[in-house]
This record gives C-alpha cells, sequence and structure tokens, in this order.
C-alpha cells in the first residue's frame, strides 16, 4: 500500500508541475555537474575569491541553495546521488576500496538499484557520462571485470577515470569499456569538459529530437596540486594575505550575498592549524602556492563549464536545459605527499595536497571537513539553472529550504516524465528515498523532512530546524555523550550545542536515527581506519579469480614469452581459474611469477592452499616471503602437478616482524608448451 500512495504521490507530482512548465511538449535535456573536494565557499557565488565567472552566471540566472547536503565522501555521495538511495542501500556504505563482507559496504554499486542514466534511458533519453566513476570496486577495475561499469549502467557513451583519482597530466583513461594511457599534452579537467562538449555535439547532430541526460563528473579539485601554469599564475600573488585573512573575507562575502544572517558567528580556526603570521616567509610562501593550485584547479574547471554552457547555447538548447552543480563532499584536510618531487609546482611528477590549513578556508564559515557529517563535511553548494522551469523572479535567489543528494534523482524523474522501476533486470529494486526538488523551482517548499548520514560512523540526523550529529574517533565507539544537537534555523555553523538542554530531544531524534540505522543495515558500527579497512580485504585474497586477475601482480621477464590469463571454461573446481602458459623460458628461474601481496603481523602463521591441474607433468613454486629483495622465505614449497586436479595446503613459518608480506608462485620451471591451471587459493590465519 505504501508503495502505491508514493508512486501516486509522485505521479501528481509530475501532473503539477508539468503544468507549470512553459514548455510542457518537450522534456528538458538534464546535466549533472559534480565538482570533486570542493568546499563550501571555494566558488564566486559562496563567497570565494576564485574567478568562476561560468559557475556564477549559472547562480545569476538560476537558482541556489543556502542548505543542500552530500553524503560526506567521495563514493556514498556519488552512489547516492546517481541512485536517489542512501549510500548502504546501493551497496556503498563505505568506499571502492574495500568489500567489507556485508552488502551494504560491498564498495559496489549493487543491482537493487538503479541509476538516474537507466531510469531516464528508459523514459527515451540519450545518456552520456564524462568524469570520475568511483562507483566499482578497485580490485574489480584492475581486474577489468566491467558489469558495473558506467557503459553497463545506462550510459550510452563514456570518458573518464573508473577509479577514484588520477594524476591529471598522465592518468588511465577509460573510453565506454576500454582503457589506455593519456596522449602527450593532457590534462584531465579539459579532457572531462572537452569530451561533454562532444558528446553534445554528436547528440543533437544525429539525436536531435530525443532529449539528453549527461553526468560530467570533475576530478577537480581533488588532490593531487596539478594545474596549467598559465592558470597558476593568476592565483601566485592573492593568498599571500594568508588563511585568516581570506577566511574572513569569505565570511563577510557570504553575509553581503545573504547565505547567512548578520547574527552568524563564524567557527573559529581550527585548532591544528596556526596563525598565518606565525609562519616564516618561507614557508608562508609554499603554502600560499598550494591554495594558489587548488584554486586554478576550480578554474580551469569553470572554463570548462563555460565551454558546455556556450555549445548548448550554439544548439539552442540552453533554456531547455535543466543544469544542476554541486561538490561531492565538504572540503579535503587530508595530508598527501608522495610524488617524486616535493616542490609544490602543479607540475606531474608532484603530487601534494593542500592540507587542513586551506581545507578550513574552504569549509568557510562552517567546521570540520571531508569525512564527518558536521555542516563543513556535508554542506554542498547547489546551483539550478533552468531558465525554461525556474521562475524568473526566483534568479539569483537563494532558497531556504534543505536537501539532500538523494534529491536529484527524485527531481530528474519528476520534469523528466520518468517512471522510477519497482524491479530492473530481475532485480527488486529500492525506493527512491529522496524528494522533487522542482515545487523549489516555482518557488514553493519541497517539505523535505528527515535526512540521514553515516561513515565511518560519524552520524547525523536532520530534521526540520534540528540536527542531531556526532564525530565518532577512529577504532573508538559512537556513544550518547558525543551527540551533538543543534538548531540550525539559529545557528547554522553549529555553535551552540543544545544537547545538554534538550537531553530529551537527544534521545529520541537519537532512537529515530538508530532505528533508520537497523533498518538500513548499518550494525555493528564499523570505526576501523582507511588503512586498517584496506589492509583487512588485502588478506581476502581474489583466490578464484572473480575479479579476473584484479589484486594479483604478475611478472613476466622480457626474455620469456608466456601469458598468464583467466579461463573461464571451468577447468578446475570453480568458474573461473587463472592459466599460466609457458611459450619459451627463459633462463632465469623467475620466468613468470604471480604474487599476492598482504599485511601481516609479527608472530602471525598462515595455512596457504592451491588448487592446480596441468596439460602434462610439470612443477611450480608455491612461497611466502617478505616483500624485500633477499627476504627469508617463511614457505618454500615444490609443487609438482599433473593433468589431474590436485590441492595442496602447507603452513607458513612464523612471521617475524610487522610488515608487507606477498604469496608468490613462481613458474620459471615451466618447460616451453606447459600449461597450469590454479584457483582457489586460500590464505588462512592459524590460530595461536
Amino acid at each position: 500500500m505504501k508503495i502505491i500512495l508514493s508512486l501516486f504521490i509522485l505521479t501528481l507530482g509530475i501532473q503539477v508541475f508539468a503544468n507549470d512548465n512553459p514548455d510542457t511538449g518537450k522534456r528538458p535535456n538534464i546535466i549533472l555537474i559534480l565538482a570533486d573536494d570542493m568546499g563550501f565557499s571555494d566558488i564566486g557565488c559562496y563567497g570565494g575569491e576564485i574567478q568562476t565567472p561560468n559557475i556564477d552566471r549559472l547562480a545569476s540566472e538560476g537558482i541556489k541553495y543556502k542548505q543542500f547536503y552530500n553524503a560526506a565522501r567521495c563514493c556514498p555521495t556519488r552512489a547516492s546521488l546517481i541512485t536517489g538511495l542512501y549510500p548502504h542501500q546501493a551497496g556503498m556504505g563505505w568506499m571502492a576500496a574495500a568489500d567489507m563482507g556485508r552488502s551494504e559496504y560491498q564498495g559496489n554499486l549493487n543491482n537493487n538499484s538503479v541509476t538516474i542514466a537507466e531510469v531516464l534511458k528508459s523514459a527515451g533519453y540519450d545518456t552520456y557520462m564524462s568524469g570520475k566513476w568511483h562507483l566499482t570496486n578497485e580490485r574489480k577495475i584492475e581486474g577489468m571485470v566491467t558489469d558495473n561499469w558506467p557503459h553497463q549502467r545506462g550510459f550510452n557513451r563514456y570518458f573518464g577515470i573508473i577509479p577514484g583519482g588520477a594524476n591529471y597530466f598522465t592518468p588511465v583513461i577509460y573510453s565506454d569499456n576500454k582503457r589506455y594511457k593519456a596522449p602527450a599534452d593532457f590534462y584531465l579537467t579539459n579532457a572531462i569538459s572537452d569530451t561533454s562538449v562532444k558528446f553534445i555535439d554528436e547528440h543533437f547532430t544525429k539525436h536531435k529530437d530525443k532529449p539528453m541526460f549527461m553526468y560530467v563528473a570533475y576530478t577537480s579539485p581533488h588532490w593531487p596540486l596539478q594545474a596549467l601554469q598559465q592558470d597558476i599564475d593568476k592565483y601566485k600573488d592573492v593568498y599571500t594575505k594568508g588563511w585568516d585573512v581570506i577566511r574572513k573575507e569569505r565570511f563577510e562575502k557570504q553575509r553581503k550575498l545573504g547565505l547567512f544572517p548578520a547574527n552568524t558567528v563564524m567557527s573559529p580556526r581550527d585548532a591544528e592549524v596556526p596563525a598565518w603570521e606565525s609562519l616564516s616567509p618561507a614557508k608562508q610562501k609554499d603554502m600560499a602556492m598550494r591554495m594558489a593550485i587548488y584554486a586554478a584547479q576550480i578554474d580551469i574547471m569553470d572554463q570548462g563549464i563555460g565551454r558546455i554552457i556556450a555549445k548548448l547555447k550554439a544548439e539552442n538548447q540552453l533554456d531547455n536545459t535543466l543544469i544542476f552543480f554541486l561538490s561531492d563532499n565538504g572540503a579535503c584536510a587530508e595530508f598527501i605527499s608522495s610524488g617524486k618531487r616535493k616542490a609544490v609546482d602543479g607540475k606531474e611528477d608532484t603530487f601534494e595536497s593542500y592540507r587542513i590549513n586551506w581545507a578550513n578556508v574552504s569549509s568557510t564559515p562552517f567546521k570540520e571537513y571531508k569525512h564527518y557529517t558536521y555542516e563543513g563535511g556535508i554542506a554542498t553548494p547547489l546551483i539550478v539553472h533552468w531558465p525554461n522551469g525556474v521562475s524568473k523572479n526566483l534568479d539569483n535567489k537563494f532558497i531556504d529550504d534543505y536537501g539532500h543528494i538523494t534529491d536529484i534523482m527524485a527531481t530528474c524523474v519528476d520534469v523528466a516524465h520518468a517512471t522510477y522501476p519497482l524491479t530492473y533486470k530481475g532485480n527488486k529494486i529500492h525506493p527512491m528515498q529522496g524528494k522533487s526538488l522542482a515545487p523549489n523551482f516555482t518557488g514553493g517548499h519541497n517539505n523535505r523532512g528527515q535526512v540521514f548520514w553515516e561513515h565511518e560512523a560519524n552520524i547525523a540526523l536532520r530534521d526540520g530546524d534540528w540536527k542531531l550529529v556526532a564525530k565518532t574517533p577512529e577504532n573508538g565507539q559512537l556513544d550518547m555523550k558525543s551527540l551533538d544537537l543543534y538548531n540550525m534555523k539559529e545557528d547554522p555553523t553549529e555553535m551552540n550545542n543544545l544537547a545538554a538542554k534538550y537531553p530529551d530531544k537527544v534521545k529520541k531524534m537519537y532512537a529515530t536515527w538508530e532505528n533508520w540505522g537497523k533498518q538500513i543495515g548499518i550494525f555493528p558500527l564499523d570505526t576501523r581506519g582507511y588503512g586498517e579497512r584496506k589492509q583487512d580485504y588485502q588478506r581476502m585474497i581474489n583466490g578464484n579469480f572473480d575479479d579476473n586477475l584484479g589484486g594479483w601482480k604478475v611478472k613476466i621477464n622480457p626474455e620469456v614469452k608466456g601469458v598468464v590469463s583467466v579461463d573461464t571454461t571451468g577447468r578446475l573446481s570453480g568458474k573461473r581459474s587463472a592459466v599460466v602458459a609457458m611459450n619459451k623460458p627463459g633462463d632465469k628461474p623467475a620466468g613468470i611469477a604471480m604474487n599476492w601481496p598482504f599485511p601481516a603481523k609479527k608472530g602471525e602463521k598462515f595455512t596457504i592452499s592451491v588448487n592446480s591441474v596441468a596439460n602434462k607433468a610439470a612443477t611450480y613454486y608455491l612461497r611466502m616471503e617478505k616483500v624485500s629483495p633477499g627476504a627469508p622465505k617463511l614457505l618454500d614449497q615444490k609443487i609438482e602437478v599433473s593433468a589431474s586436479p590436485a590441492k595442496n595446503s602447507f603452513q607458513s613459518a612464523e612471521v617475524p616482524e610487522d610488515g608487507r608480506y606477498r604469496i608468490a608462485l613462481y613458474f620459471g620451471t615451466l618447460a616451453s608448451g606447459d600449461k597450469v591451471w590454479i584457483d582457489d587459493v586460500t590464505l588462512t590465519p592459524m590460530k595461536h
């Protein structure tokens, strides 16, 4: 009954909105533009000094939201944005870096969700995507398991990066289901923009009678700090005044713009950030350059958005195109420094971040950052531009209603007159969790109601003017004492914690959040940090090659002619196995090797098993060793294999010290014409 009622309400909303649309006979094109790790105050129309004239133009000719929310981190937000569900319902409660053994945290977009592209494609839209996907488990990406890539999830055309980040100058590029190294003179942000323009051109050349949906997912301004020199030069002197001055200037501008009431209190400078004036001149120069490069990255993105707008105008489509612009999370305070050079100059051989120092500025006037569910982590600018659909008297106005990332799907379904499915390709689909923003386009309210968050046990609930929020320490635990309560109408920057004043409200809101958590499947809460989660996943071997060779490190010496591939004929116990074919052995005993690296701790011992078969009698070696040249072997076994499958199990010696180890399979003893199939490779810690 609830499902039927929801569908009736959705249909009613579509009919009402369609009657208000001055061009009811023509459904709008929809372009969804997502920035990556961009803070709330970075763009001009939200208080920033960075030159963003094209984004600002969209805002001046459309509407802006004072309070719109993402899901605090890249993967969860992208899953929620593209499916209209809470991240956990789509399988992305955490990150694509690991499958945590629970469907809600599998790190891979699931089949109980549908993407906006799949829904709109079913409604007659042509669908395109350029940019960052980050909704496929990283091991599957390595193994080229494409069943959950954009092309398979509803997009007719795709160009960009499937993983979560990349060097801007030398990334691995994905085009539909193919991947290749970026060509010379490449810059990722420009490539995303230019491909978007190309897709628009192709669409209106070949399919002018059909509406289009395009998802433009920039990696800008996500680290690494890399930009083109002419754009860096625009900002090389801007940030020498320091973060204290810039932060104050941004907040003053925000109040003048009407983003915040005059009595709003800005959060104090983060305790981890020193006063600018306390820095040495050399340190000031270094830090000013970090922000200059970051600003250039946003500037370049804005230039590309300008080219997209210009192309739509040239095609006479701008008025009938609904454009959303927002960011995937709050400012990023992560400390990154891993390039070949440690210089801060934006070149391709550097790999730096702008640090918590400038993230504190990007979050102006809020506290906290990406990862967390205070406003600094989840508040995003949202700009909506649609001349045919947004009332002219609302141009350049701020919307007071709060909204959530799940509302984008609901809005797209609404304005496209599409049908959100109960089932899709034989799979039951979770109901939409968002509400259409369309009433805001004509001065109405969407009465959003409750919105929930959980990421790394950082939680929140927004319900009307009230917000319950907590930050959970790594490997700590969430308890009632950690819960904060804020009145967001009176205190939009979360400076006045009212939990002690209203304990009953805290208990009631927490009970509501907890009930949602039980329904959504987030318990037991996992408070492990990023590194620990990823390391635990590395001990879960892709031993049946379900992800092809994803996670395995394959090395074939140059003088050897051989191939390591995946066999899908069921040659061994499972559907898939790795097959090593030696065509011409070399002189070195290593020849062909397959390695699986994993972390181990001092005192641990392991049982290692492998199932294998060969086309004729052959031998290979199974070893466990530290990942360093000349390290002693904790296991060294010669395995004799024949045409009859056999499983071998061995016990390792005790791990002498914490570190990186690997299971290594060496096939240098194979002769010409030998083939060996392996599967069911397992690594099992032994109980002390």
